[in-house]
């Protein structure tokens, strides 16, 4: 079964009907984890990374507790959908990207399952962050739905995300070095989630929208208003990718 992971702005699966909501006990948390059930002909689950209020920030999500969440409902592939700057050419406001590589900075967060009483220590291959397939169906499903749209969004196919502490945005500085270090766009919550669904074996794909240019790409400095319009913007076009991808 898909799962979708909702990140900025995506807070609900979309859907009224055939939903069912199931809280989810899981051993990495004193709180059952939410999650949505669509139980269509091609059923899916949807879980909101920040809470239905977006009350959970980045650095405090509980990671383990989703993804193994997930997996106890039946979850073998997830598609997650985030929010990012753009650092690279052809990653501003607006446009869509489907990451191959990213580079983590996050720090204190939980990144592994290993270290549990009932596990053994698990060193995963993790060259390849993102399922290449699953990435593949991403790219696929964004251009169908650029060729079916009358203003088309520019769409980067592969490119490297750099995983920030948050909440904070960067400094402009932090962006330099960044760019230095071959990050195309940057973002908040990709890590530890990636290598989570690695460690349980569910494949991982990301769906990246940009909300602004990362700091000190423009003269201007970064407001939420710009960036939340963004968002809006691109709700409805990100839903029929995820809807395609759910179809297919």
């Amino acid at each position: 079964m898909l799962g979708i992971i909702g990140g900025s702005g995506f807070y609900s699966a979309g859907y009224t009907e055939n939903l069912r909501h199931i809280e989810v006990v899981t051993e990495y948390s004193d709180v059952a984890v939410p999650i949505e059930l669509v139980e269509t002909e091609k059923p899916f689950a949807f879980l909101a990374r920040h809470g239905k209020e977006h009350h959970i920030p980045p650095h405090e999500i509980n990671y383990r507790a989703n993804i193994d969440a997930l997996r106890l409902a039946g979850v073998t592939e997830i598609v997650a959908i985030n929010a990012v700057g753009g650092i690279a050419e052809g990653t501003g406001p607006g446009s869509i990207i489907i990451p191959d590589q990213l580079i983590d900075y996050t720090w204190g967060r939980h990144s592994t399952y290993c270290g549990q009483s009932k596990r053994f220590v698990q060193h995963v291959d993790f060259s390849f962050p993102f399922d290449q397939a699953l990435s593949d169906k991403l790219v696929s499903a964004v251009n169908t739905i650029n060729d079916q749209s009358e203003a088309a969004r520019p769409v980067m196919a592969g490119g490297v995300y750099g995983v920030t502490q948050g909440p904070r945005l960067e400094t402009a500085a932090e962006i330099r070095k960044m760019r230095r270090d071959g990050c195309d766009i940057v973002g908040m919550t990709a890590m530890p989630e990636a290598v989570l669904a690695r460690e349980l074996g569910i494949n991982y794909g990301l769906l990246a929208l940009s909300v602004n240019w990362a700091a000190g790409i423009l003269p201007t400095v970064v407001t939420m208003e710009e960036i939340e319009a963004v968002l809006v913007d691109g709700q409805q076009f990100l839903r029929r990718v995820i809807a395609r991808i759910i179809d297919a």
